[in-house]
């Protein structure tokens, strides 16, 4: 039976998924969460009302959050590159930076985008300035440790990589990396020249225009 993703191809968390889907050529079905899709809307409300994307159907199964769906995928779709490593402390490696790229990239990197799309006079001035703050605290933080390092754990592209490709990407638009954290720099270029996640931003390039702080004119 064909795997079925609901997602969007602008989303970061969805980004995050076609990722670890293309790194091993997985086949699915694009059930793109669309306008111009209003079933696949429909069908996806059904099984989520939380309403949050990526979601993945596997015959009977419905996955929810692009960490678990990858997970799933490893163990239930395994292709040539693991994703999950077979030692559990490297794996243990893996997940903890994931939990890293996910609370301590993307959280605060979406505060500023989801307050500009509120009224003027509900807006979180203070709240977008913490977040701009713990940035930058991760961005010093993981500059240190991707000294020496290709990926983010161990010397193979994994779960943690799929997560950081996209975070890091749209972090940038939104609170610039300094170039004083050379080594986070150079980690965005090598994950935006890795093929399956380089596809999954071209295919997000119609949809830039999407981007409620403006999408700068690079990447």
């Amino acid at each position: 039976m064909t795997l079925k993703l609901y997602a969007h191809p602008f989303s970061s968390y969805s980004q995050k998924v076609l990722t670890a889907l293309y790194e091993n050529e997985t086949p699915f079905e694009w059930c793109e969460l669309s306008p111009e899709h209003p079933e696949h809307y429909s069908a996806f409300c059904e099984m989520w009302p939380i309403k949050r994307f990526p979601l993945l159907v596997d015959g009977d199964r419905i996955l929810t959050e692009a960490t678990t769906i990858i997970e799933y995928l490893h163990l239930h779709y395994p292709g040539p590159v693991k994703l999950l490593p077979d030692d559990p402390d490297l794996a243990l490696e893996v997940r903890n930076m994931d939990r890293f790229f996910d609370n301590y990239i993307s959280t605060p990197q979406q505060k500023p985008v989801y307050d500009s799309l509120r009224p003027e006079d509900k807006r979180d001035p203070q709240g977008v300035q913490d977040a701009r703050d713990l940035l930058d605290r991760a961005y010093g933080w993981l500059d240190k440790y991707m000294e020496g390092r290709e990926w983010a754990a161990g010397k193979d592209f994994s779960m943690a990589d799929c997560g950081a490709g996209p975070f890091l990407f749209y972090a940038d638009w939104t609170h610039r990396i300094d170039p004083k954290f050379s080594n986070v720099l150079e980690y965005r270029k090598r994950l935006l020249a890795r093929p399956a996640f380089k596809r999954a931003v071209d295919e997000a390039r119609p949809y830039r225009h999407l981007f409620p702080l403006g999408a700068p004119d690079r990447d």
